[in-house]
């Protein structure tokens, strides 16, 4: 019964094809990255490769002590599968776990490293993790202020990852059908799987880079979250009671609280005090009627035109007075003591 069991399970080459063949479903998918048909293929994907990679800790198929030319070349692809597993867990949609999503994908890229490395696949610079604390204290003090000579390396390094990896892409499509087809020999069924190989370890090194500058942004936008909280609950505090500055309150009685002093009653409460009391200026005075108001006003009309008729006639008399002038100088008519 067991035997029969075990026929029905998948087998690796079966899990390990059929999973490499829903993540190149779901790089070259035209639907959103969140749809569900995208999403269910991400999650069979990862299942999969799941059973696959407990099925390899079962055989033991690798071992670090091997060297790679140990290992057999068809067994070769199977060290992809944590880089599989990563290249999946970042196309997972879901902003709430998005955070453990990036941690989980960096962890499965840096399995594969490390087993590239150990296997010595290609000689490269392994991301530093958490378990050496040491280095990564050194490192991150050195790239607090990093140099223009090291950016323009990092920059350069970049150019050379992807020159390379474009080369590798153009052998590996030359190679595909042939070794897909089982016309190509060991010699060559092995070249190609070490080409993917050195593939996967440039993606891997740039997905961890992008990985680690996203949980940067993530966790500086969660404690920008949190002080704004914080902010916000201090503002909703009662407001305080006004108080003087002084050192007690005789002495505030007696030489002032050195400010105006605070409004004891607003302005309406005012208006009425006084409305009560008749203390306002239109209290007590008897209002005109309009008939009264149209007399005061026709004497006011009348006087101003009084006021006008005088200003002409004693403008008319200063005219008279300025002509009489001009035809009779001064001292006109005056004969007394004249010879």
């Amino acid at each position: 019964m067991a035997t029969e069991d075990e026929l029905l399970l998948p087998r690796l080459p079966e899990l390990f094809e059929t999973s490499k063949q829903l993540l190149d479903e779901v790089e070259v998918a035209t639907e959103p990255a969140g749809s569900r048909i995208v999403q269910e293929k991400v999650f069979r994907g990862l299942d999969l490769l799941e059973k696959a990679a407990e099925m390899l800790k079962q055989l033991d198929l690798f071992s670090r002590n091997e060297d790679l030319e140990e290992i057999a070349s068809t067994d070769l692809k199977y060290l992809l599968v944590p880089a599989f597993q990563g290249a999946l867990t970042m196309k997972q949609v879901n902003p709430s776990k998005r955070l453990d999503h990036l941690q989980r994908a960096r962890e499965h890229f840096i399995n594969y490293l490390t087993e590239c490395r150990c296997h010595h696949v290609a000689e490269f610079e392994l991301p530093k993790t958490k378990d050496n604390s040491a280095e990564n204290h050194t490192a991150n003090s050195s790239m607090a202020h990093p140099s223009l000579v090291a950016m323009a390396s990092q920059r350069q390094a970049k150019i050379e990852r992807y020159k390379q990896k474009k080369e590798l892409e153009h052998r590996l499509s030359t190679m595909k059908s042939a070794v897909e087809s089982g016309q190509a020999d060991d010699e060559r069924v092995r070249e190609y799987y070490l080409l993917h190989l050195q593939r996967w370890i440039d993606i891997s090194l740039e997905e961890i880079e992008s990985i680690d500058q996203e949980i940067k942004i993530l966790r500086e936008r969660d404690s920008s979250r949190e002080a704004s909280t914080s902010n916000a609950s201090r503002l909703e505090r009662p407001p305080m009671k006004p108080f003087i500055l002084t050192r007690n309150t005789a002495q505030a009685k007696v030489f002032g609280a050195g400010y105006p002093s605070l409004a004891t009653m607003t302005v309406s409460d005012w208006y009425e005090q006084h409305r009560k009391y008749g203390a306002l200026p239109d209290q007590g005075i008897a209002k005109e009627t309009p008939e009264e108001f149209r007399k005061a006003a026709q004497q006011q009309e009348n006087q101003e035109k009084k006021e006008e008729d005088d200003d002409e006639q004693t403008l008319y008399r200063a005219r008279e007075w300025d002509d009489w002038k001009d035809t009779h100088p001064r001292g006109y008519g005056n004969r007394q003591n004249m010879g």
